[in-house]
């Protein structure tokens, strides 16, 4: 496959610098446009990630990941000529394969917007309690912005620039990905629900943070 040179990877990091190296070489060819922006981190993850191929964007504190996508948006928007920008997470989890795909289905259905969902096809091996958490979200998610989504806090999504430049995150945390879903739906641009496929890696398992992770995008939800 030529490599893809009208999207953007956009790469928050933080205290991923074991495994940050690996996800930057083996998106890099595919995807030769990858920033990544330290949010704070207190390891070596900004060295691996820039010296994989990466352009870095340092925080000098640690803001969030919402904080930390709104200052990578806001690089593409002002510093390239993208067409189009896909959220990849930092930790491995993430297939190259699948944003290929999100952006063929963004480019053959003239989709603004293509979220990712472990739901579509088949079981995803999230646990039966953090798939319970996650289904409540969407149908939080759902009920407050008409958008009814299978899986509403999946971090691999692609953006068009139109759709891009209607984002304006204010929540720093987790609860950023519900505040996506509310502008894109205020936006009215198109959009689609593509399969992803998640890796559980033993390196994200020992994290022990994906539980947890969904259990406060919940709280953020309700509270916010």
């Amino acid at each position: 496959m030529n490599p893809i040179r009208d999207t953007w990877l956009v790469v928050p990091l933080y205290n991923e610098g074991s495994v940050i190296g690996d996800v930057v070489a083996d998106a890099h060819a595919t995807f030769p446009n990858i920033v990544c922006i330290d949010d704070g981190s207190s390891d070596d993850s900004a060295a691996q990630a820039h010296a994989a191929g990466a352009v870095l964007v340092s925080h000098p504190i640690n803001l969030g990941q919402g904080a930390a996508l709104q200052t990578g948006f806001d690089y593409v928007l002002h510093k390239t000529d993208a067409r189009y920008v896909i959220t990849f997470d930092a930790d491995g989890q993430h297939q190259v394969s699948d944003a290929v795909r999100m952006r063929e289905i963004a480019e053959d259905q003239d989709a603004a917007v293509v979220f990712g969902s472990r739901f579509l096809e088949g079981k995803a091996e999230t646990g039966m309690l953090k798939h319970i958490v996650l289904s409540t979200v969407a149908l939080i998610t759902g009920w407050r912005t008409g958008m009814h989504l299978t899986d509403a806090h999946n971090g691999l999504r692609l953006l068009r620039r139109d759709a891009l430049e209607q984002i304006h995150l204010e929540q720093n945390r987790m609860a950023h990905a519900s505040e996506i879903v509310s502008q894109i739906a205020r936006s009215k641009l198109p959009w689609r629900e593509a399969p992803v496929h998640i890796k559980y890696t033993e390196y994200s398992k020992s994290k022990g943070q994906s539980l947890l992770n969904s259990v406060n995008i919940l709280v953020e939800l309700i509270m916010g």
